[in-house]
């Protein structure tokens, strides 16, 4: 039989049982987080199982149901997305690529091309995440040569920082892509450049996001304490925008991998109340913006890592589900494939080589991928497979595929 609750209503049963909490149970752990008294307990269950059968919870219940499980209110009810485009940019500065660049040639820059820049960039940053590496890194690195090429011309003090900024933008996009296609040293000097150009700016998001990249940097080379000095030095520049959540994401990975528990609790808890607290992006396929369900993935490697094997899988499910379009069309393959790791990892532990192998190979499969991230969670299913597996010849073959893989990009697989 299928299914046809809405996604939501079928998630909050999943992490129910992945908590193997009854009903009841889930009742009294939404009391404790919410902000005022709630009905009797009884009616309280009748509710619960009106929402878990499909029933839409109102504005009230949404975010305590989403902190109940620990997560955020746009993560298990999102909101419509946009997409943009080439046609997004004619529409609104009414200019083609090929106009833009002629009207960059010219001694002054006017507004309708700043704008037209500002699109751009966002276009650019909105399809990292599928966009081939090879390609994306050639547009990036051409864009960010032109805006570069604008403080040459007559800029007043305002369109002088937004030079400045449209800079840093796609410096950091460029710097991203260099990292995922294994050019470390590339990348550490373009996430520097773009620190400069955010500290010139006076931009103190850009620069949150360079100590981010930072921070990224660290956790897959591991060096988990150099993470969490870079976060919380983000955290320090930029606690007012979405990066701070991203740089709490990426503290809670790290001290996942160091074996503190309530570390991960705690940032992770803090990345929530930033997140729940800020108003729903307009554009969440940016790279540069925290969607609500990019909360869920950073929950899932530390739920994986700390051995909550229900609660990760169960987080995994998501991230595929909220990854791929209707159509099977992948929108984040990045995100994807740490997903199936995870899987991966889970099925491993349960006893289920085929699947531990099905997930694992099916993650090194995809076109859109970042190596070094990709590694260092391959690396984890690797250990499973070695310690439970090391007799088996196709656990052996996938062993000796990662090992190739990361023999491609040294640096990234000890």
């Amino acid at each position: 039989m299928t299914d046809d609750r809405p996604a939501w209503a079928r998630r909050i049963a999943a992490e129910r049982a992945a908590r193997d909490w009854s009903q009841r149970d889930a009742v009294r752990a939404l009391r404790a987080h919410a902000p005022t008294e709630l009905p009797a307990e009884d009616s309280m269950i009748r509710q619960w199982k009106r929402w878990e059968s499909g029933q839409t919870p109102n504005d009230f219940y949404q975010p305590i149901i989403a902190a109940t499980f620990g997560t955020v209110t746009h993560a298990l009810f999102p909101a419509p997305s946009r997409r943009d485009g080439d046609s997004e940019i004619l529409a609104a500065s009414g200019m083609e690529t090929l106009e833009i660049v002629s009207r960059l040639n010219r001694s002054d820059v006017d507004g309708a091309t700043l704008d037209a820049l500002r699109i751009t960039t966002d276009r650019l940053c909105s399809e990292y995440p599928y966009m081939p590496s090879g390609q994306l890194i050639i547009e990036g690195r051409q864009w960010l040569r032109r805006v570069v090429e604008l403080h040459t011309k007559s800029l007043t003090l305002a369109q002088h920082r937004e030079v400045l900024a449209l800079s840093g933008w796609l410096a950091l996009l460029v710097g991203c892509v260099e990292y995922d296609m294994g050019d470390r040293h590339a990348a550490e000097s373009t996430r520097r450049a773009a620190l400069s150009l955010a500290t010139e700016a006076d931009h103190p998001e850009i620069a949150g996001w360079a100590h981010e990249m930072r921070a990224w940097f660290a956790l897959t080379t591991g060096d988990y304490r150099g993470v969490i000095s870079a976060a919380q030095a983000g955290g320090e520049v930029a606690p007012h925008h979405s990066v701070a959540v991203q740089l709490a994401g990426q503290e809670a990975k790290a001290w996942a991998r160091l074996g503190d528990r309530r570390q991960v609790e705690v940032a992770l808890d803090k990345g929530r109340r930033l997140l729940e607290g800020m108003p729903h992006p307009d554009n969440l396929d940016n790279h540069f913006v925290v969607d609500p369900a990019k909360f869920d993935f950073y929950s899932m490697d530390c739920y994986r890592l700390v051995g909550e094997d229900k609660l990760a899988r169960t987080l995994a499910e998501e991230v595929l589900r909220a990854g791929t379009d209707f159509d099977g069309r992948e929108r984040s393959p990045m995100r994807n494939a740490e997903a199936r790791v995870t899987l991966g990892v889970t099925a491993a532990r349960e006893g289920d080589l085929e699947q531990a192998l099905t997930m694992g190979e099916r993650a090194l499969d995809g076109d859109r991928k970042s190596v070094p991230s990709l590694i260092m969670t391959s690396r984890e299913l690797a250990a499973e497979m070695k310690r439970l597996y090391a007799s088996e010849p196709s656990a052996q073959n996938y062993l000796a595929r990662l090992q190739a893989l990361g023999q491609e990009k040294p640096g990234f697989l000890p």
